[in-house]
C-alpha cells in the first residue's frame, strides 16, 4: 500500500468512546513512521501506527496536546509473516488500563504510557467523528502504510476481544484467520479487503472507501498463504525495494544482492522475473552456505566476494549487456551459456529441482535448449556444489548503474502491472505470467506443505 491514500468521511458521528480497529497486516519497510488507520486531520488525530522505531502505538491528540499508549518492549520489524492486530477502545471504562487494549496474534499486550498516555474516561475521539478516516496512510498523504493489508474491520460502538476475528489451530497452534465472523458493525463500520482489492465496504454498510492517490493492487499474498519476497534484512541493507519488496532496483552501486523470504522444503519451485532496467544481472539460486555467510557490506571490487555471482552456494545466470549469458556456480564461471539475451520488458523464469539439484532458465515463454522442468529433460545446470538445504531464489547485479527487477513469485503482478494472461498451474498456487511446469509451485507456504 506505499503511496497509497484510503479515505472516507462518515455523513455523522457515532460512538467515540467505544470502537474496534482489527486487520491482518504484513509489513514490507522498516524504520519509518506508517499509520495503519487515522481518524481526523493533522492537528487532532487519532490512530493506530507503527513508529519509525518500529514500535506499534496508539495515539490520540486533546487540544493540540499529544497522547499515546504503545506495546511495551517489542519491535514489529518481520517482514515475512503476517500480523493480526486488534485495538480495542472504550473510554467509559473506570480504569484507565481497560480503555484501551491491544492484541497481535491473539495475544493481549503489554502497554506503556508516553507523555498523558491513556485517554480520559468517557473520551471522546476523532475516529468515528464525521471527519476524514485513512487507511493505510494519514489524512495529508503520508506516512504511508508499507505493506499489505486484508480482512480489515472497523466495529461501531463495541470493544471486541480478537477470538471475534481469529482463533488458535489446534494442530499447528498458530493464530488462524476467521474470515467471516459474526459481528455488529454499528453505523460507521466497515470490513475492506475480504477477498479482493475492492474499495467497497463488506459488511453490509456500503462505507465505502474512495482512492485519493496510488495504486491499489490485489495480491494472493495472505494470511492463509504467505509468498516469498526479496528479504529486505537479506545482505545488502542498502538495497532500494518496493511493491511489497518485489520490485529491486540496484541502482549506483556495486555487487549488491538479496535473496528470498522464504526457502524450498525440498520442493520444485518456479517464479519470474521481469526485467526493468538491462545491465549486468546475475538471476538464479542461493542454497545454506550462502545464506549463512551473512556479508551485508557492499563490495566495489571486481572480485564478487559479497554478490551472489561470486560466492560459495549459489548457482546463477549472468546476463544482461553485451549479451553476455554465462552460468556461474559456487563463485566461478562454468563456462555454460544459455542460448538467449535479454532486453528491458524481458521475463525471465526459473525453475528449480532442490532434490536433483537441476535449474532451467527461459525468456518469455521459452525454456533454453528446449529444456523440460516437468519432465528434468535438458536442464540448464545441475549443481554439485556446496550448498546442500534451504535453497531460494536469489538475484545480484554489477557495476555503478546496475539493474532493476519486478519478480512474481505467485501475486500474479510485476510491480503493479498485473501479468498479461496467466498461464497454466497444476498445483492451483499463485498466478504466473507462464505456465508453471507440472510438479512445481509457487514459494509460498501453502506450496511448501504440498
Amino acid at each position: 500500500m506505499a503511496s497509497t491514500n484510503l479515505n472516507r468521511t462518515p455523513s455523522s458521528a457515532s460512538n467515540r468512546k467505544t470502537w474496534t480497529w482489527s486487520g491482518w497486516v504484513k509489513k514490507s519497510t522498516l524504520g519509518s513512521q506508517q499509520v495503519l488507520f487515522q481518524g481526523g486531520d493533522s492537528g487532532y488525530p487519532e490512530k493506530i501506527v507503527f513508529t519509525a522505531s518500529d514500535i506499534l502505538e496508539y495515539d490520540y491528540d486533546i487540544a493540540g496536546t499529544d497522547y499515546t499508549v504503545f506495546v511495551t518492549d517489542r519491535r514489529f520489524r518481520d517482514v515475512n509473516g503476517w500480523l493480526h492486530i486488534v485495538v480495542a477502545k472504550d473510554t467509559t471504562q473506570a480504569t484507565e488500563t481497560d480503555r484501551i487494549k491491544i492484541y497481535v496474534n491473539g495475544e493481549q499486550q503489554s502497554l506503556s504510557e508516553y507523555q498523558l498516555g491513556y485517554p480520559p474516561q468517557n473520551h471522546d475521539g476523532a475516529i468515528n467523528n464525521n471527519v476524514e478516516h485513512c487507511l493505510g496512510s494519514n489524512s495529508n498523504g503520508g506516512e504511508f502504510f508499507g505493506g499489505i493489508m486484508s480482512h480489515v474491520h472497523f466495529v461501531d460502538g463495541s470493544a471486541l476481544a480478537p477470538t471475534v476475528f481469529g482463533s488458535t489451530d489446534s494442530t499447528t497452534g498458530e493464530w488462524k484467520i476467521n474470515t467471516s465472523p459474526s459481528v455488529t458493525y454499528g453505523t460507521n463500520g466497515f470490513f475492506m479487503f475480504k477477498d479482493d482489492n475492492s474499495l467497497n465496504d463488506d459488511s453490509g454498510n456500503s462505507n465505502n472507501f474512495a482512492l485519493e492517490a496510488g495504486t491499489l493492487t490485489k495480491t494472493e499474498d495472505c494470511p492463509s498463504n504467505v509468498f516469498a519476497t526479496f528479504n529486505p534484512l537479506a545482505r545488502n541493507a542498502s538495497n532500494t525495494y518496493a511493491n511489497g519488496n518485489t520490485t529491486y532496483d540496484y541502482s549506483n552501486n556495486f555487487q549488491k544482492s538479496t535473496v528470498t523470504t522464504l526457502t524450498t522444503n525440498n520442493k520444485k519451485i518456479y517464479a519470474e522475473f521481469k526485467v526493468l532496467r538491462n545491465t549486468t544481472m546475475h538471476l538464479g539460486i542461493a542454497g545454506d552456505t550462502y545464506i549463512s555467510d551473512g556479508r551485508t557490506v557492499t563490495d566495489t571490487s571486481s572480485s564478487h566476494t559479497y554478490d551472489i555471482r561470486g560466492h560459495t552456494g549459489a548457482i546463477v545466470l549472468q546476463t544482461g549487456v553485451g549479451g553476455d549469458a554465462n552460468i556461474y556456480a559456487d563463485g566461478s564461471d562454468t563456462s555454460i551459456n544459455v542460448d538467449f539475451t535479454t532486453a528491458t520488458n524481458d521475463i525471465i523464469m526459473i525453475a528449480f529441482d532442490p532434490t536433483t539439484k537441476k535449474i532451467w532458465w527461459g525468456k518469455n515463454g521459452t525454456w533454453s535448449s528446449s529444456g523440460n522442468p516437468a519432465t528434468g529433460a535438458n536442464a540448464s545446470y545441475t549443481y554439485s556444489g556446496t550448498a546442500t538445504s534451504d535453497f531460494c531464489f536469489g538475484v545480484g547485479s554489477e557495476g555503478s548503474n546496475a539493474g532493476a527487477i519486478s519478480a512474481n513469485f505467485g501475486n500474479g503482478y510485476f510491480g503493479t502491472t498485473a501479468v498479461s494472461s496467466a498461464g497454466a498451474n497444476a498445483s492451483g498456487i499463485g498466478i504466473f505470467e507462464y505456465d508453471v511446469p507440472t510438479g512445481y509451485t509457487a514459494l509460498s507456504t501453502k506450496g511448501l506443505n504440498l
